[in-house]
């Protein structure tokens, strides 16, 4: 089918899917939020995209679904026979943040003790590093580690309601990661590397943080994303493909990589776009949040495409094009079983907090 006719199918799909749901005991709803991931993973909910064909050109449904469980297996059977044959149907796991948690700390509003993030696999990208560079470890100062995406400036172009007023003059230069990397309240320092690899306050402060997009519990979200205006600007804006200054929207079946605290340089494909009710578990602050319009990505290489400490890494194409921003991903589902990953579309990222790749 070509991209309109899978529009309006996917629509009349999640109606059709979020209806069911409803009828078997769950949907993805606010409702959720007051559930534990392990609960939202039996909820009878699927998330549902747009993936590539295996015809040219061509594109079919993504279907999405957590646990064989009678009810949740009950809702896919049904969904995959109004869908027809133009279906391309996985099973996913636990789909969370692909981040740190909390160290422990002294104020009352931070979220509770956390596992440690996972321990990383690539050389050099949980070192110090200066001139600060895409894809090594970063944090606020009570949070573990994740991933410093890449360099933005404030675009006045992207003003307007709801869009943060940005501590810095003209010409400041921010750091961009997830929310739940640099999670925290302006002003607060930034470390790199971040605290479980070491980075220690004073000595490893680079900046403050500037601005976050708003999470909040039983609302639906579209990006997890936040900034850190940085002390120093000069910074390597070509490592590791070139200066990545331009976006586009995914397409599935696009190439990309991407270059993390945890797993380094990756490489993947675009297995689906347009996911809605992609449900990802956030821990005891936020519960389970269901996030719509967000790009999946399936590792092309011999291991995973991302793991926990990846959050807040730029994803691109070879070309240098950033597609979006690394937030999430499942325990299964991916060619090698290694899981799928999460991507906020980019441009909504840089219209929530009003900037421009640098």
């Amino acid at each position: 089918m070509d991209l309109t006719h899978a529009r309006e199918t996917k629509a009349q799909l999640t109606a059709y899917a979020r209806d069911l749901a409803e009828r078997y005991g769950a949907v993805a709803s606010p409702q959720l939020a007051d559930r534990t991931p392990a609960d939202a993973v039996r909820a009878p909910t699927l998330a549902i995209g747009i993936a590539p064909s295996t015809a040219a050109g061509g594109y079919e449904i993504a279907i999405r679904y957590r646990l064989g469980v009678p009810a949740a297996r009950a809702v896919v059977r049904k969904v995959v026979a109004e869908a027809g044959s133009a279906v391309d149907v996985r099973r996913t796991g636990r789909i969370r943040r692909l981040g740190p948690g909390r160290r422990g700390s002294v104020r009352a509003d931070v979220l509770e003790r956390q596992p440690p993030v996972a321990t990383a696999l690539a050389e050099g990208e949980t070192d110090r590093v200066r001139p600060l560079r895409p894809g090594v470890s970063i944090a606020h100062v009570d949070v573990t580690a994740g991933t410093l995406g890449g360099f933005v400036v404030a675009d006045p172009a992207r003003s307007g309601p709801g869009v943060p007023e940005l501590p810095g003059g003209a010409d400041a230069l921010y750091a961009l990661s997830n929310r739940h990397v640099l999670d925290g309240v302006p002003g607060d320092g930034v470390l790199q590397p971040g605290p479980a690899d070491g980075g220690t306050d004073p000595a490893d402060r680079v900046g403050t943080i500037a601005a976050v997009v708003p999470l909040a519990r039983g609302e639906r979200a579209s990006v997890d994303a936040a900034l850190a205006l940085l002390d120093d600007p000069q910074v390597d804006l070509d490592y590791p493909v070139g200066r990545v200054t331009t976006t586009a929207e995914a397409v599935p079946g696009d190439e990309v990589e991407k270059i993390g605290r945890t797993t380094g340089h990756t490489h993947g494909r675009v297995s689906a776009i347009e996911m809605d009710d992609v449900l990802v578990g956030y821990g005891p602050e936020l519960g389970v949040l269901a996030f719509d319009g967000q790009i999946e990505v399936e590792s092309t290489g011999p291991g995973p495409f991302s793991r926990g400490g990846d959050s807040g890494s730029l994803v691109y194409r070879a070309d240098g094009v950033a597609l979006g921003l690394l937030f999430a991903g499942s325990e299964t589902g991916g060619p090698d079983g290694a899981g799928l990953t999460y991507v906020n579309p980019v441009d909504a990222v840089l219209g929530a907090l009003g900037v421009r790749l640098r």
